[in-house]
C-alpha cells in the first residue's frame, strides 16, 4: 500500500501538488472509530558525487482504510489512482520549519482519539559574535487525532482531524530529566493502551557517554500531561516493544547477543527480568553475534475466543522448510506457544524488517515492511486464514483445559499432555504445541508399550535449535507420568531421565527400576537404590520435579529423594528434553513397560 516511487503523497492542507518517496518504513496499524489507519515514515534520498545515496528528509504519512471494507474492496481501492497517502508530520512541522527528518511513528487509540507519536531531528544554528554555530536536536513530537462519525458519502480519509503538534521534550514533566539524557527517539510500532486508561508509549534515551537505554513515557490524563519512566533497560538494550499482561507491562528489547524480556509493575519505576515470560523470545545466542532475524518485531495483546493472548512475529525456519526470511506469527498464553506461516515471504536482500500487527473488530492485520535493495515498501495484509487457526487453536486449549480439570487435575501451568497416538513414531501432544518422539514402540491406550532394548519416548521441551516450537522452561517444572512395569529385568534399567543444559555444562536427573523391584533415583552421576518397592503390572505415577535448583523424584505421591543440581542463574535452560525407556547411548537394556498419560508443568506442584 505504500510504494517507492509510486504512492503519492498528499502535503498536509492540500494547499501543493503530491509528491512520492523514495522509501517507506518503519509500519504502524491502528483502529479508531471505524477507521484503520497506516503510518509509515516516508523518506527521500539524494544521489551525492560520490554517487552514494543520501537521506534528505522524511516525513511520517498515512493511508485510511475504512474498517468495514471487505479485503477485495480494499485491493480495488489501492489500486485506483485517486488513492493516496496523507502527511500528518510533514518536514515543515518544527520550529521555524526546521525540522528535516521524522522517525519511527508509534501509535496507539483511546476511543475515538488516535496518537501518534514520531522523534524528530530539526537544525539549529546560533550567533555567538561573529560566529555562527549549527547543530541537530532530536525531539518528541506528539500529535492527536479525532475521528468523527461518518457521512454517506464521507471517505475515511476525511474522518480523522488532527491537532496542533506538541513537542513533549519542552513539558515540565520531561524537563526533570534533561541533565541526564541527551536525546530521546521514539520507538516505532505500536504503544499501548493500559486496562485503567493509562496510555504508554516506548522510547529510546541516549546519556552523555553515548549509551542507548530503553523506556516508557505514559500518561494517566488522557494526553494532557507526560511522565517520564525513571526506571530504565541495562544499557545498549534497544528497539523496545511493549504489551500489558495480567496488570504489568511487558518491554521486549535487543541487547547485545540476546533478545530480552524485561516487566514493570509500577509503570517503569523498576524494570525485572521476566525470566521464562513470552515462550520463544529468549534466543540467547551461543555465538558471539547475534542473528537479528530471529528478534520478535511486532507484539501486541489480543482477546481472542474469549481468551487473553499474547501475538507476536519472529523470523525464523521453524517449519524446518529452510526459509530462513520467512515471517511466522505466534500465538502465547504465557504457557504454551503456537506459531503460524510463514506468514510473509520474499526475495529481499536485507532480513530484519519491521512488521506491525492489529486485531480489530474481529480482524487480523499485518503491515510488513519488505526491501528489494533499491527501497522499502510496506504491504498490508488481512490474516483471515491464520486467524481462523487460531481460534480453533485457542478453543482447543479451553476444551482440553476444562476436560483435563474434570477430573481434578490442575491446569495452572501446564504446558503440554501427550495421550493420543500418532503416526510415523509421533506422540501427539493435546494442546498441539509439544509432541514426542517415539522409536519401536507398541500403541497401547492413553500411551506407549516399550519392549525392546531400542525402544524409547524423546521429549524435546527446550532445544538449542532456533528452528523448533519453543516452551523455554525455566528453573521449575514438574513431569508426571503414570508407568506400568509388566516384568521383572535381569538389572537395573532407565525409566525415565530429564538431560537439563545450562551454561553449555549438562546435568541429568532419573529413575531406574532394578531387579530386585527397587526403585533408583539418579542426580547427576549419584545413583541411590531407594526402599521403596515397585509391583509389577501395577500403574504407578512417577514424577520428576525442578525447583530453582532443587531436583526430586517422586512415585505415587511421595517422595524418592532430592538433591540439589549445579545450575546457575535464572534464564531458561538451553537444553531441556525428556526419555523413557531408551534414547540414543542407553539403549541396549531390553525392557517391558507401559507409559501412559504424561503432563508437563512448568511450576513444581504440591
Amino acid at each position: 500500500i505504500f510504494v517507492p516511487q509510486k504512492t503519492q503523497v498528499v502535503p498536509k492542507g492540500g494547499t501543493s501538488q503530491e509528491t512520492k518517496r523514495d522509501s517507506f518504513i518503519s509500519p504502524s496499524l491502528v483502529s479508531a472509530g471505524g477507521v484503520i489507519a497506516a503510518f509509515a515514515e516516508g523518506q527521500v534520498y539524494t544521489v551525492n558525487a560520490g554517487r552514494q545515496r543520501e537521506k534528505t528528509s522524511s516525513d511520517v504519512v498515512a493511508e485510511y482504510i475504512d474498517a468495514t471494507w471487505d479485503w477485495s474492496t480494499l485491493v480495488g481501492k489501492v489500486n485506483e489512482s485517486t488513492w493516496k497517502a496523507h502527511t500528518v508530520l510533514g518536514t515543515t512541522d518544527g520550529t521555524d520549519k526546521r525540522v528535516d527528518f521524522f522517525y519511527y511513528p508509534t501509535t496507539t487509540t483511546k476511543g475515538n482519539k488516535v496518537f501518534l507519536l514520531a522523534g524528530s531531528l530539526y537544525k539549529h544554528r546560533q550567533t555567538v559574535g561573529n560566529r555562527t554555530y549549527s547543530g541537530f536536536n532530536l525531539r518528541l513530537e506528539l500529535v492527536v487525532g479525532d475521528v468523527r462519525e461518518p457521512t454517506s458519502s464521507e471517505p475515511p480519509t476525511e474522518r480523522i482531524k488532527w491537532g496542533q503538534i506538541r513537542s513533549l521534550l519542552n513539558e515540565s514533566t520531561i524537563a526533570a530529566h534533561e541533565g541526564k539524557w541527551t536525546g530521546f527517539l521514539a520507538a516505532g510500532g505500536s504503544s499501548v493502551l493500559m486496562e485503567d486508561g493509562t496510555l504508554v508509549f516506548p522510547l529510546m534515551a541516549t546519556n552523555a557517554a553515548k549509551d542507548d537505554y530503553s523506556m516508557i513515557i505514559y500518561s494517566t490524563d488522557n494526553g494532557s500531561t507526560w511522565a517520564l519512566s525513571t526506571g530504565v533497560s541495562p544499557a545498549n538494550c534497544t528497539d523496545p516493544r511493549i504489551t500489558e499482561w495480567d496488570g504489568s507491562l511487558l518491554m521486549i528489547v535487543n541487547c547485545k547477543y540476546s533478545q530480552r524480556v524485561y516487566e514493570s509493575r509500577d509503570m517503569g519505576t523498576t524494570w525485572t527480568e521476566a525470566i521464562g515470560t513470552l515462550p520463544g523470545v529468549w534466543t540467547k545466542s551461543r555465538l558471539l553475534s547475534w542473528d537479528l532475524s530471529l528478534r520478535v518485531e511486532a507484539l501486541i495483546t489480543a482477546t481472542i475466543e474469549g481468551r487473553k493472548v499474547m501475538l507476536y512475529t519472529q523470523r525464523g525456519d521453524f517449519s524446518g522448510e529452510k526459509s530462513e526470511r520467512a515471517l511466522y506469527l505466534w500465538v502465547t498464553d504465557n504457557n504454551r506457544s503456537f506459531y503460524f506461516g510463514p506468514v510473509g515471504m520474499d526475495n529481499a536482500v536485507r532480513w530484519e524488517f519491521p512488521s506491525n500487527l492489529l486485531y480489530s473488530d474481529g480482524k487480523l492485520h499485518l503491515l510488513q515492511q519488505r526491501d528489494n535493495g533499491e527501497g522499502s515498501d510496506l504491504s498490508l495484509s488481512r490474516l483471515t486464514g491464520e486467524l481462523s487457526t487460531i481460534k480453533s487453536v485457542l478453543s482447543t486449549w479451553s476444551q482440553k483445559d476444562a476436560f483435563i480439570f474434570s477430573f481434578s487435575i490442575p491446569t495452572a501451568g501446564l504446558v503440554a499432555v501427550i495421550v493420543r497416538c500418532g503416526h510415523n513414531g509421533t506422540w501427539i501432544d493435546e494442546y498441539l504445541c509439544l509432541n514426542a518422539a517415539v522409536t519401536n514402540a507398541t500403541k497401547v491406550k492413553d500411551g506407549f508399550q516399550l519392549t525392546e532394548s531400542n525402544s524409547g519416548v524423546l521429549w524435546f521441551v527446550n532445544t538449542r535449535d532456533d528452528n523448533v516450537r519453543h516452551v523455554s522452561l525455566s528453573h521449575n517444572f514438574t513431569l508426571v507420568a503414570s508407568v506400568t512395569i509388566e516384568e521383572v529385568p535381569s538389572n537395573s534399567t532407565l525409566l525415565l531421565t530429564a538431560t537439563l543444559a545450562n551454561n553449555n555444562s549438562n546435568h541429568t536427573m532419573g529413575l531406574s527400576y532394578t531387579a530386585d523391584k527397587k526403585w533408583e533415583t539418579m542426580f547427576e552421576e549419584n545413583k541411590k537404590t531407594r526402599r521403596s518397592t515397585w509391583v509389577p503390572k501395577k500403574e504407578h505415577q512417577v514424577a520428576l520435579m525442578l525447583q530453582v535448583k532443587k531436583a526430586s523424584v517422586y512415585i505415587d505421591g511421595n517422595s524418592l529423594g532430592e538433591e540439589e543440581l549445579p545450575l546457575k542463574g535464572e534464564a531458561p535452560l538451553e537444553l531441556l528434553y525428556f526419555c523413557f525407556g531408551a534414547c540414543g547411548e542407553d539403549a541396549g537394556q531390553k525392557t517391558n513397560v507401559k507409559v501412559k498419560n504424561v503432563f508437563l508443568y512448568n511450576r513444581p506442584l504440591n
